[in-house]
């Protein structure tokens, strides 16, 4: 079943006989509510999701800053954006669907079968010249049963012995792997062993995924191959979701580690720096 869906396929699926469901996840680290730009002009039918309250726990120094829900909350969520057992579900966020990859990850994590991201995001719908609404979706709630553990996931103790069978690939931005900056973990650098893997390099210029045969290609170089575990991290699980979503396009299953760094660094566990 397909990872991705283009724009022009949406638009002819959302005129079908059972369009999917829509979910808009405009998050961002300095701007987390999106529902200002949800507001603003969304894809028709689209339910805004709250990246922070529904895909995620509360936050905790020895959890990290977007622990994983518990299914009962996540039903919840699911079935408040009208999600039935069966539905195809497209995610989608602002940008270049690195918040839209949590909720693609954790329904999939759930149990759902058909989860695509929208490639290229709101910016490609847009570039296609489909249309775009204002209106607040409340859809009929749904029956989804949601049942977690359908992905592969590490706990940090489990992370911390990782790199010596594995690669565990770090998807934050090379400066903060490097350790020169980090805006708001309590130590700055990368899980001792980890290999740097920005998400930026799984994209085009355009913010659509580069094709299965370079996603391959890039992640050999860094280490990643048949039958030899990987694994990915980000600051706090969400973008990792990405990481993993792309290996996956280039045919490799990873686990992710959902407290990534927050959490390892909240727990003073020892962290690298530089390259």
């Amino acid at each position: 079943m397909s990872l991705l869906i283009s724009p022009t396929e949406l638009s002819d699926l959302l005129h079908s006989d059972r369009p999917p469901v829509v979910l808009d996840v405009r998050w961002a680290l300095d701007l987390p509510d999106g529902r200002v730009d949800y507001r603003q002009g969304h894809l028709p039918g689209a339910v805004y999701v709250d990246l922070d309250t529904e895909l995620a726990a509360a936050p905790a120094a020895e959890l990290g800053r977007h622990p994983l829900p518990d299914v009962e909350t996540l039903t919840t969520a699911a079935r408040r954006w009208g999600i039935d057992d069966g539905d195809t579900v497209v995610v989608y966020d602002g940008a270049s669907n690195q918040s839209a990859a949590r909720a693609w990850w954790l329904l999939r994590w759930a149990g759902l079968a058909d989860v695509r991201i929208l490639d290229g995001a709101l910016p490609a719908w847009r570039a296609a010249g489909l249309p775009l609404s204002t209106d607040e979706v409340t859809p009929t709630p749904g029956q989804v049963t949601l049942q977690t553990g359908s992905l592969g996931v590490l706990d940090v103790d489990e992370v911390a012995g990782f790199p010596a069978s594995g690669v565990l690939l770090d998807a934050r931005a090379s400066e903060r792997f490097t350790g020169e900056v980090e805006p708001i973990d309590p130590k700055a650098g990368h899980i001792p062993g980890a290999v740097s893997a920005p998400n930026a390099g799984s994209l085009r210029p355009d913010g659509t995924f580069e094709s299965p045969a370079t996603l391959r290609a890039r992640f050999a170089e860094l280490g990643v191959a048949e039958g030899v575990p990987v694994a990915a991290y980000c600051g706090s699980g969400v973008t990792a979701a990405h990481l993993v979503a792309a290996l996956s396009l280039a045919g490799f299953d990873a686990r992710l580690y959902p407290g990534s760094f927050s959490q390892w660094s909240g727990l003073d566990r020892p962290v690298a720096v530089g390259a």
